[in-house]
């Protein structure tokens, strides 16, 4: 069976990388960080947002003093990590195939996917971890390169 619909596309080099469209819940949420609004605020105004979602969770992850909660940062990491399904099946995603890191409205479901890999490991939940860290590679990105999305 061909693929009729996209003729640059090889079905052996598999599907085509998604993008979530520039108008999306993210970049809205960054506009609105932008322009001054706290996160928690501003996940009132785009619930929708991986981003938001990411930012609280890696916030969880990483407070000072010990006072991290990995608890907190597993829901809210699988709060965005939800989210970003969503968006990813409504902009035409199938399940699998690449979610390109540099393109920034795919950011925040990537950080959410990677902060849910870490509240997983931190709560001993490791196979969640790995599956997390395994979905990562195979949205052609890596944990490294997500990871370097943070000091942004």
């Amino acid at each position: 069976m061909s693929d009729n619909t996209n003729p640059s596309r090889s079905l052996l080099n598999g599907p085509d990388p998604v993008l979530l469209p520039v108008g999306h819940a993210d970049t809205r949420a960054r506009l609105a960080l932008a322009n001054g609004t706290a996160v928690r605020d501003a996940v009132r105004l785009e619930p929708s947002s991986s981003y938001l979602w990411a930012l609280l969770a890696e916030e969880a992850l990483t407070l000072p003093y010990g006072a991290s909660d990995p608890v907190a940062a597993y829901a809210y990491a699988r709060t965005g990590y939800h989210r970003g399904l969503d968006a990813l099946r409504g902009a035409g995603w199938r399940g699998q195939g690449p979610i390109p890191v540099d393109h920034e409205p795919n950011q925040g479901f990537l950080r959410a996917l990677l902060a849910l890999s870490q509240a997983a490991a931190a709560i001993g939940e490791t196979p969640e971890a790995k599956r997390c860290a395994g979905f990562l590679v195979d949205s052609g990105t890596t944990s490294e390169a997500v990871e370097a999305l943070r000091v942004r």
